[in-house]
């Protein structure tokens, strides 16, 4: 009996130790990333996952999409999310706000906290923002500084930034649900491919750091 315990007891500790080692990806967003109206292994996050994993890279991406999320929101459930380590943190909020006309440089003032204590936590963790566009029925001056707030805001925090997550699937009536604003499965596809290209070197540039250090302190 004393043997299976000591076997359990060491089997976690390799588990503990294991998922210590691998590297985590935070998707911190709203309806999209949650993947409203589609199962949620077909929402962008997970097929993230699928490409780590056919590639064989020590890489969890976790998805804390919440439908209806704002970047007050997520600024409240920040602080929680950050007690587990994270390595990677991809922003994709903000475009609730937007919809609802909340000004801008709230979004971009939530946002930009949301980096610093992410920061905080964790020095090196690398931070994606997800840039995103509203329709311009709240005028041009709104639209234009909504859209423009993403890529400012990546540039002055040194973030890594995904120029537009809809690119090719906005608009595109075959590619959202029947509400004009969520992506099928299909345009989830779509939207993993516009995280992959900016995530990819993100992740290639962690592992090789990794790598680096496990050479120069070999156990």
């Amino acid at each position: 009996m004393r043997s299976w315990i000591v076997f359990l007891c060491a089997a976690l500790v390799t588990n503990l130790i294991a998922a210590e080692e691998r590297i985590t990806v935070l998707f911190l967003g709203d309806s999209i990333t949650a993947g409203m109206g589609i199962d949620e292994k077909d929402a962008f996050p997970a097929l993230i996952q699928a490409k780590v994993d056919s590639l064989e890279w020590p890489v969890s991406a976790i998805n804390a999409g919440l439908s209806g999320e704002t970047s007050s929101g997520g600024l409240r459930r920040i602080s929680w999310l950050l007690k587990r380590k994270i390595d990677v943190l991809v922003l994709e909020l903000g475009a609730n706000d937007g919809l609802r006309g909340i000004d801008p440089a709230l979004t971009e003032k939530n946002l930009r906290e949301m980096i610093t204590r992410t920061r905080k936590a964790y020095p090196n963790c690398e931070i994606v923002i997800a840039g995103m566009q509203v329709p311009t029925n709240l005028g041009q001056d709104f639209t234009e500084a909504f859209a423009t707030l993403f890529g400012k805001l990546a540039k002055e925090t040194e973030s890594a930034l995904i120029p537009f997550l809809l690119e090719g699937v906005r608009g595109v009536p075959e590619l959202n649900l029947p509400d004009g604003k969520h992506p099928t499965a299909e345009g989830h596809a779509i939207l993993a491919e516009n995280v992959w290209g900016v995530l990819r070197p993100v992740l290639e540039k962690r592992l090789a750091q990794r790598e680096k250090n496990a050479t120069a302190h070999p156990e």
